[in-house]
């Protein structure tokens, strides 16, 4: 194997690489293209900020306190167990993003309708801006998810108008969240009305009011809309924006609540109002131990109010059947002791009946919330107070976690395990102290059997009236008692203030905006119309099989590189005869010296042959090939141009030749080789064209015609030059190489194909083809190491500018495109 092949080898093995000065280069010459890229995504930028609505970030602060009331006693106080302050605030962010919770705010505010006006781009929310109120009938039908129009008209009158394209809607009772189709009119809907008048339609059930009655109302046929939306829909939407977090590191019990939209005024509202629903619920909880109190007594003064109003209804029906009569001190005395057993007998009697009452209560209900405080029976048993209040204290909390933790989950079960087991000791405590009672209740029943013997000896009426007397008095002192807990449960209840206190509550002062970001829109526009086309080019470029440059030659294949062509255009391809001052015909001539360095590396006698050849068609080799005869017969050179091209023949046209015989005449026996060979207007040149076009072009190439004519054409001319077939397409050109003492591969730039070099290069590695140079042809010579990306192909019309190209201008200085690619070729 020879160096030169070697060489060729290990240049293919190295020829998968990365060309980045080529990318490069390529970017720079479609840098328009980039530019119009970056223009258009800023384009879009612009497009959607000015579509975009303006998003504002509002917040407001509330303190989560620790405030505990007393209940009647210190030993009585409702403390819930919240795990102090710390633990309250845990629970107060949970609540705030419950579902629970915003949908009381929700329903509150009504945030599940809109009011809405046409806009630039869209229709704009205007809330409390909007002129007229729709009190909705909340039990009615509202259609979703469809603004209805409002177009105000004369004589305080405007009309609902819309468009519905089927005839079914969805539609929503806000009353009990209730979503059912509706049936709606098919087509444009209108419809008149006054303010005030009730709206009942199928899809609207309201009554509209002027915001302002008495203020200027808007001008005639302004337009305005209300759209209803998924209850559930929106409480979902503010239950996932709404954003609780401590305020700082010091001030861990005031919590800060954020919430971003479109509308700065709804955002106030929905901060300011969700903290006074939180705030009021807390109050409700914390008073829920108090209200239940309070309700057990007004049960209890109830009862105790209808005996005294019997006893009094008793005595005075006594009074009237009987006289008036005076009854002994002693006497007296014994009713007074005989009453204050009674009233004792009383007090253990409710405190038994309450605790029967808990008793069964925790025996039969699961949710303990509603246990009313013993000390309001008198019961001051501390085992008893401390479990209730415990065992309140734990259901509180359960029901707090339901809003937010999966049942089922261990926190529920550790829950009912403690509330479980404090009942149980309730329940041991309950039965010791009724134990209690009863015997001290038995104790009152002996003591009141023997006063009531030392009466015995009075007469009747008045056993009767001392009798009736001391019911009288102890269900006075028992409803006075239940009076007087009754006005200090509520006088604590009333005392009592929520442990949610609103410290700065929203407020639009302006200002606000977070969005949208349009600098951010506009980076990401850029970097979008620079990243897109860049990766476009890079793919064209990874995928692009084309040879663009020289360098490119060179990284593929170690065959020297005979000469370059440029682009001209001109009429014919007699170029270098017709215009023998182009750049062109310079070409030309260099190539002739190139090519006689090559034809002097092997002397041989007589003629030198030399073959024209290319991978496809369409290359310019039959170009090359008139060219390289005509500067060679201008030179004095006696030169025969062979047209070896025999399915596809060309030659002839541009010599003003028909193809009516030719070579195929010659090598088939219909004539003489002087019958088909053809001077030339240009001196010391033949032209020999193909002829028509035969069955068997290759066995005619191989024939011993051949040989012979070949070996007579070097004794005759001085250069033979062979227009043979495309390389890569036909086998007849390798049939012609023993013939050639050098060959000329054509490569098109921007044409062929790198793949058409690997042919070639095999083909050489092989020995099948000697002493071969590539001429690059529509060459485009800039100083960017040849890589020149021009297109238009116009193979025929010429070619043109020659090896130096437009670098400069015409005054012969640099341009500024030539410096800037010196400056990067530097780099």
């Amino acid at each position: 194997m020879s160096e030169n092949q070697s060489e060729l080898e290990l240049s293919e093995r190295n020829q998968v690489t990365f060309d980045f000065k080529g990318y490069l280069f390529k970017v720079l010459n479609l840098w328009k293209f980039v530019l119009l890229c970056i223009g258009f995504a800023l384009i879009i930028a612009y497009l959607i900020n000015v579509r975009k609505q303006n998003v504002y970030k509002l917040s407001s602060l509330i303190s989560v306190e620790n405030d505990q009331n007393p209940f009647f006693t210190a030993n009585t106080s409702i403390s819930f167990n919240w795990g102090g302050v710390s633990g309250k605030v845990g629970k107060t962010i949970t609540t705030l993003k419950t579902r629970t919770h915003n949908e009381k705010v929700v329903d509150s505010l009504q945030f599940f309708m809109d009011y809405l006006v046409e806009g630039k781009y869209h229709k704009e929310d205007i809330y409390k801006q909007a002129p007229f109120v729709v009190d909705l009938n909340m039990s009615g039908n509202q259609v979703l998810n469809h603004p209805l129009g409002i177009r105000f008209l004369k004589d305080s009158q405007f009309e609902i108008f819309t468009t519905f394209e089927s005839n079914t809607r969805k539609a929503q009772i806000y009353d009990s969240k209730e979503v059912s189709t509706i049936s709606v009119p098919v087509g444009e809907f209108k419809q008149r009305f006054k303010f005030g008048e009730p709206i009942e339609l199928p899809f609207l059930n309201a009554t509209i009011q002027l915001r302002n009655p008495e203020g200027r109302l808007p001008r005639p046929q302004s337009e305005f809309f209300i759209k209803f939306s998924s209850f559930d829909a929106v409480v979902n939407h503010y239950q996932t924006r709404m954003i609780v977090t401590t305020f700082n590191a010091n001030a861990s019990s005031v919590l800060q609540l954020s919430l971003a939209g479109l509308n700065k005024s709804k955002i106030v509202d929905y901060l300011n109002t969700t903290a006074a629903i939180l705030s009021r619920s807390e109050l409700e909880r914390k008073n829920l131990y108090a209200s239940n109190t309070i309700k057990f007594i007004d049960s209890t003064l109830s009862a105790v109010n209808a005996d005294l109003s019997d006893f009094n209804d008793e005595m005075n029906a006594f009074r009237k059947s009987n006289k008036v009569f005076n009854i002994d001190a002693e006497m007296t005395e014994v009713s007074s002791k005989l009453k204050d057993f009674e009233r004792q007998k009383e007090e253990e009697r409710i405190k038994l009946d309450y605790l029967n009452l808990l008793e069964t209560y925790l025996n039969t209900k699961t949710d303990y919330t509603n246990i009313a405080a013993p000390t309001s029976v008198g019961i001051e048993e501390p085992n008893i107070l401390n479990s209730v209040r415990t065992i309140t204290t734990l259901a509180i909390e359960r029901q707090n976690m339901e809003y937010t933790t999966r049942e089922g989950s261990d926190l529920f079960k550790d829950l009912d395990r403690r509330i479980e087991a404090e009942k149980q000791v309730l329940l041991e405590t309950i039965s010791s102290t009724k134990s209690t009672i009863n015997t001290l209740m038995n104790s009152i029943n002996k003591n009141i059997a023997s006063l009531e013997n030392k009466l015995s000896g009075l007469p009747e009426d008045q056993q009767q009236y001392l009798r009736i007397q001391r019911k009288l008095d102890i269900s006075q002192e028992a409803y006075d008692l239940y009076l007087a807990k009754r006005g200090e449960a509520a006088i604590v209840k009333a005392a009592n203030i929520s442990d949610i206190t609103i410290v700065d509550e929203a407020k639009d002062i302006g200002g606000g905006k977070i969005g949208p970001n349009t600098s951010l829109n506009y980076m990401m526009g850029l970097m979008m119309g620079f990243f897109i086309p860049m990766f476009l080019i890079f793919i064209v470029f990874l995928l692009d099989t084309t040879i663009h440059g020289s360098d490119e030659i060179q990284q593929l294949s170690n065959i020297p590189i005979l000469g370059l062509i440029g682009k001209y255009r001109y009429h014919n391809n007699l170029v270098v005869f017709e215009k023998p001052k182009s750049a062109v015909a310079e070409s030309f001539r260099s190539i002739r010296s190139s090519l006689q360095f090559n034809l002097n590396k092997n002397p041989k006698a007589g003629g030198r042959t030399i073959m024209v050849t290319s991978s496809v068609s369409g290359e310019g080799k039959t170009f090359t090939s008139i060219n390289i005869a005509t500067v060679y017969a201008l030179s004095g050179k006696k030169t025969i141009l062979l047209g070896l091209d025999l399915r596809k023949p060309k030659i002839f046209d541009d010599f003003e030749l028909t193809n009516d015989t030719g070579i195929v005449n010659y090598l088939i026996g219909e004539a003489d080789f002087e019958s088909v060979n053809n001077k030339t207007h240009i001196d010391n040149l033949y032209v020999v064209p193909a002829g028509p076009i035969p069955p068997n072009p290759s066995e005619l190439l191989m024939s011993e015609r051949m040989d012979t004519l070949l070996a007579q054409l070097r004794e005759t001319y001085d250069i033979i030059v062979l227009d043979t077939p495309p390389l890569g397409l036909v086998t007849d050109a390798l049939e012609l190489v023993k013939y050639a003492d050098t060959s000329v591969f054509m490569v098109r730039l921007d044409y062929t194909k790198k793949g058409m070099l690997q042919l070639i290069n095999a083909k050489y590695r092989a020995g099948e083809i000697k002493n071969i140079s590539f001429v690059l042809n529509f060459y485009k010579h800039k100083t960017n190491h040849n890589y020149g990306y021009g297109y238009g192909y116009g193979y025929g019309y010429g070619y043109g500018y020659g090896v130096y190209g437009n670098a400069y201008h015409e005054n012969g200085k640099r341009s500024t495109w030539k410096k800037f690619t010196d400056f990067i070729k530097r780099i």
